[in-house]
């Protein structure tokens, strides 16, 4: 990543800057994925870009992009405290149908396991 960009991100304010890089940049930035999430997770107070950047990455190659999407995934848990964004990245990436795989995802991703609880804090 050139070094006027990776100046101009570090001064982004709350994520988007660094969500729309992502975005527009998806063919060329894989190799300096690890330090845009890095970025993100770092400006992105309340969740909302990272949720958005792990829901795209998810969208574009879960293969590809399966760490970055995880930090992104556990970034989201730690600061949507609100809950605004965890109940879309839910059905993004585990599907709509979560709900009826719940017990087993809850045993194979800790990720799921932590925005089960904090979605359902008492069950269903």
């Amino acid at each position: 990543m050139d070094k006027d960009i990776e100046k101009q991100l570090a001064l982004d304010p709350d994520g988007l800057l660094t969500y729309e890089y992502i975005a527009n940049n998806i063919d060329t930035c894989q190799e300096c994925i690890d330090q845009l999430v890095d970025n993100m997770i770092r400006v992105d107070l309340t969740g909302q870009f990272s949720a958005s950047a792990a829901r795209y990455l998810w969208a574009i190659s879960p293969s590809v992009f399966g760490h970055a999407i995880s930090r992104l995934v556990a970034a989201v848990i730690d600061k949507d405290r609100e809950h605004r964004y965890l109940a879309t990245l839910t059905e993004a990436i585990y599907g709509t149908d979560y709900l009826n795989r719940a017990e087993e995802l809850k045993t194979t991703d800790d990720n799921f396991r932590r925005l089960y609880k904090r979605l359902h804090p008492t069950g269903i």
